[in-house]
């Protein structure tokens, strides 16, 4: 049996401001774990631990990651343009897209935009 992403890190540098965005924007919902993080859990069981100003996480990657540099990608249910629609909706500046682009389930249409800090933000469609 081969393994399946069960969840990534990323760090903010406002607890409050990302919790606010990706809990509008993308719909997560916002855990408080323990040594100082937060838990974002969307879909079926995906998630995202946020590491962020004194949080103390045990062990931790030999270059911890930091505010701004993450690149993830989410799979968007509708359309694209309805993807870009939600997203300004929410007052999200769109940085590119609709565009092809190639993904994990093959060929789709993604949105790119940004969090708070700076990680860029993907919503693909592959509808």
């Amino acid at each position: 049996m081969l393994p399946r992403l069960d969840h990534v890190v990323i760090a903010v540098s406002d607890f409050e401001r990302s919790n606010r965005f990706y809990a509008d924007v993308l719909g997560v919902e916002v855990e408080a774990i323990s040594r100082g993080r937060y838990a974002y859990t969307l879909g079926d069981g995906q998630q995202l631990n946020v590491h962020g100003p004194g949080s103390s996480p045990v062990p931790r990657a030999a270059e911890p990651v930091r505010p701004g540099n993450s690149d993830l990608c989410f799979v968007w249910g509708g359309t694209a343009e309805e993807a870009a629609d939600h997203l300004i909706a929410h007052g999200v500046e769109i940085e590119l897209g609709p565009a092809k682009r190639h993904g994990g389930r093959g060929s789709g249409t993604s949105v790119y935009f940004r969090d708070p800090d700076g990680t860029l933000l993907e919503l693909i469609s592959y509808s």
